[in-house]
């Protein structure tokens, strides 16, 4: 029986020693500014290295995510380190770029470090995953949910904290099955990554195995949408379906909800954890942020998340704003898994550490996380938050981990 590790701890308390431990706790600059030191045995410090963009398309997810994992090394190095050792992270900006992401990668295991935060994206964290493999180095990233990001493909040393497309595409389509009764559905599609791609087929699978029919779907790449287009293909089916599934990234998951609602669709919308960008509802305001449905990593309540109120509290403290999206805590969460491995092996080295995270069970502020071992994928065994938008305000559906996940 797999042990059950609680990584929250009293963040309170850590906020108060915030300024104290700053220094230590990585920057969020371009090039990672962070204090200086290597992770060797004759170091006082420990490196956790970070290739999560702070620039580009994938920015508004790893932006968050390098201030959560800055307020887990606070609190970590608050409360003593790891084996008597500072904890360091130190992000250098993947700039959105597959190949940036690798080179910055390499440049942290030069520099250090003992394992690698990817991006929150198969297609961008994929090639940091793959250079923290080839140094025989744990690899994790907060939030890829494509279930490519996984030891099949990268490596046995490689994991996500999120879970897969297969959970996430299931627990939408077994809700509008079984809970709605909706049994037709139009689908758009960005073939953008494959985050976008994988998540509308395992929802299209999961939605026809249960008995619905999927009417259309209609396929875009991110920056060249035509919703005029989407909009007459939807127009055309008779009967109407009884909802629309759009698999997309901002900004141009935007643009095509809010065309749709201002075109006079409200019939429902549901989609996946892109949607819990705060952008989103800012930009489709209370008149058009109606009769959706997503699901994502978690949710910005007590009621929800045992903790949060304490890790709002830390994040407010340290970065001086209102926590307003789930990124974050995914960032956080990471870092805390990589402490607990690295502090109950009592080592850095990748495969120890690995077979740690692949042993226990985790108690997260992104829920309950089991990873499988490597022969059979690291897959997550992972409940999503499911979560509606009424009027501009989300409202917490419940977690979900579906009857039926698709096999990858």
């Amino acid at each position: 029986m797999k042990k059950h590790v609680t990584v929250l701890a009293a963040l309170l308390a850590a906020a108060t020693a915030l300024t104290v431990s700053a220094c230590r706790s990585g920057g969020d600059s371009n090039e990672g500014s962070a204090s200086s030191g290597t992770s060797d045995s004759d170091s006082d410090t420990i490196m956790i290295g970070g290739a999560l963009s702070l620039t580009g398309i994938q920015a508004p997810l790893d932006a968050p995510a390098v201030e959560g994992a800055q307020i887990a090394v606070d609190e970590i190095n608050a409360a003593g380190g790891v084996n008597g050792k500072m904890l360091e992270f130190r992000n250098m900006d993947g700039k959105s770029d597959a190949a940036t992401a690798g080179e910055v990668a390499e440049q942290l295991i030069n520099q250090g470090a003992v394992a690698i935060i990817t991006a929150s994206d198969y297609d961008f964290g994929g090639p940091a995953a793959r250079a923290a493999q080839a140094h025989d180095m744990v690899g994790i990233s907060p939030c890829a949910s494509s279930p490519l990001f996984s030891s099949d493909t990268l490596g046995d040393k490689q994991f996500t904290l999120s879970m897969w497309n297969t959970t996430m595409g299931a627990v939408v389509a077994e809700y509008a099955f079984n809970e709605k009764g909706f049994k037709t559905v139009y689908v758009v599609t960005d073939d953008f990554i494959d985050y976008t791609k994988s998540l509308s087929e395992y929802f299209k699978v999961s939605f026809e195995n249960l008995g619905g029919t999927v009417l259309k779907e209609d396929i875009f790449s991110q920056g060249k949408v035509d919703t005029a287009a989407f909009i007459a293909n939807y127009r055309s089916l008779d009967p109407a379906p009884d909802f629309i599934y759009v698999s997309s990234y901002m900004p141009d998951l935007g643009t095509v909800l809010k065309d749709f609602r201002t075109a006079g669709i409200d019939i429902p919308i549901y989609g996946g954890d892109a949607y819990d960008d705060p952008a989103l509802a800012e930009l489709l305001g209370a008149d058009f942020a109606n009769d959706i449905v997503f699901d994502t990593h978690s949710y910005l309540s007590e009621e929800a998340v045992p903790g949060y109120d304490e890790y709002a509290a830390a994040y407010k403290a340290k970065f001086n704003k209102e926590l307003d999206a789930p990124w974050s805590m995914a960032g956080y969460d990471v870092v805390k898994v990589l402490a607990a491995a690295m502090e109950e092996t009592d080592s850095t080295d990748g495969a120890k550490m690995a077979k740690y995270m692949e042993d226990n069970v985790f108690e997260l502020l992104t829920g309950q996380l089991d990873w499988s071992d490597a022969a059979s994928g690291h897959e997550p065994n992972k409940a999503a938050a499911l979560v509606s938008l009424t009027n501009g305000e989300t409202e917490f559906l419940g977690w979900k981990i579906p009857d039926v996940i698709p096999p990858k």
